[in-house]
């Protein structure tokens, strides 16, 4: 069992979901929230699979935990919850970074496929 391919392709399907919600179903700022939240996310669970692929297990779960936290504070924020969850947004979003360039160095250094 994979479990970092398991979570990446839940984490693309609630993407899809999210995206679909904030396109149909949200209104004011949680339509943003919505469309942000999914588009890194979906991004992420991609790129989760590719450094899978690629040997690159570190980046892959900073990937999808990243994602996890960046989009899931938007999401908590889109359907009603305070919006102080937005200062843990970035901490999501410095993993995503981190899991590029940690997948830079790898590559860098002649690793992966």
């Amino acid at each position: 069992m994979n479990l970092i391919l398991i979570l990446a392709a839940l984490s693309g399907a609630m993407a899809v979901a999210a995206g679909a919600f904030g396109a149909h179903g949200a209104s004011g700022a949680a339509v943003e929230w919505l469309k942000t939240g999914g588009h890194y996310q979906l991004i992420h669970a991609i790129a989760a699979i590719v450094a899978l692929r690629l040997d690159a297990r570190g980046p892959a779960w900073l990937f999808v935990v990243g994602a996890a936290i960046f989009a899931g504070t938007l999401y908590l924020m889109a359907i009603g919850l305070p919006r102080w969850l937005g200062a843990i947004t970035p901490i999501g979003g410095a993993m995503l970074i981190a899991g590029w360039l940690w997948l830079a160095w790898i590559a860098a250094r002649g690793g992966g496929s």
